[in-house]
C-alpha cells in the first residue's frame, strides 16, 4: 500500500545540516557527515540495503525550494547522481518542489515540477503521480515540519548519525507533540535507520509556515 514518508538524515544533537547552509554548501560546512552512511565508500551492507530498498518503493518525491535550488545547481544532481544518490538516476522518481514562484529556469527540467499551492497540494500530486509505489518527503527540515504538522505523513524515517554539528537547521522547529510508534531499527556503523509509525489522530494541527 502506498505511503507518505518523511524520510531525512539528522544528527544526534537535531540538525539536518551543519551551519553555513547555502546553495553551493547545501549540507552546510562539514555538513556531508551527517550523510556518511551515504556518500562514504564502501558502504556497509545494512546502509546499501536501506538505500537501495528505499529507492525502489518510491515513485514520487517532495521537497522545497531552498533544497531544490542545491540540487539544481552547478554542484548538484547531475546524469549519476540524484535522489537515491548513486542509484541508477534513469528510474528517479519525479520531484514536487513545493515553492511561493516557480523558478526561471531549471538545469534539470524533466526532473521537477513545481507547486505553488502549499505542501498538501504537492503531496496530492505526488501521489497521483507515485501509484502504488510511496512518496518520499525528503526535505528540507521546515517541509517535513509542515507535512508532519498537517498530519499528512504516514511513516517517519531518520537516519541518525553518530556525530554532534553544534548548530545548523534543526529539524522539528514546527510540528509540535505528536504520537509515534517505532516499527524498525537497522544499526550500521555509521547510522542508525529509525522507523516510525505517525499516529495521525493524535495531537494539534498547527499551522504551517513558509515553504522556504
Amino acid at each position: 500500500m502506498s505511503k507518505v514518508i518523511a524520510d531525512i538524515s539528522m544528527s544526534l544533537d537535531g540538525y539536518v545540516t551543519a551551519r553555513g547552509a547555502d546553495r553551493q554548501h547545501g549540507l552546510g560546512i562539514g555538513g556531508e557527515a551527517i550523510h556518511a552512511w551515504v556518500l562514504e565508500e564502501p558502504r556497509s551492507p545494512v546502509d546499501e540495503a536501506v538505500l537501495a530498498s528505499g529507492f525502489e518503493r518510491t515513485g514520487a518525491v517532495v521537497m522545497g525550494r531552498r533544497l531544490y535550488e542545491v540540487v539544481d545547481g552547478p554542484d548538484g544532481w547531475n546524469d549519476d547522481v540524484g535522489y537515491g544518490h548513486d542509484q541508477d538516476q534513469s528510474a528517479a522518481p519525479p520531484c514536487y518542489v513545493v515553492t511561493h514562484e516557480p523558478p526561471a529556469q531549471v538545469r534539470l527540467a524533466s526532473r521537477f515540477r513545481f507547486v505553488t499551492e502549499g505542501v498538501a497540494a504537492a503531496i496530492d500530486l505526488a501521489r497521483a503521480a507515485a501509484g502504488d509505489k510511496d512518496v518520499v518527503v525528503m526535505g528540507g527540515a521546515n517541509v517535513v515540519d509542515q507535512s508532519l504538522a498537517a498530519r499528512l505523513v504516514d511513516e517517519l524515517r531518520i537516519h541518525l548519525s553518530p556525530l554532534l554539528v553544534g548548530g545548523g537547521t534543526r529539524l522539528f522547529d514546527v510540528v509540535g507533540p505528536t504520537t509515534l510508534v517505532q516499527r524498525e531499527v537497522f544499526e550500521s556503523p555509521r547510522a542508525t535507520h529509525l522507523t516510525y509509525e505517525v499516529v495521525r489522530a493524535r495531537g494539534p494541527t498547527r499551522p504551517c509556515g513558509s515553504s522556504r
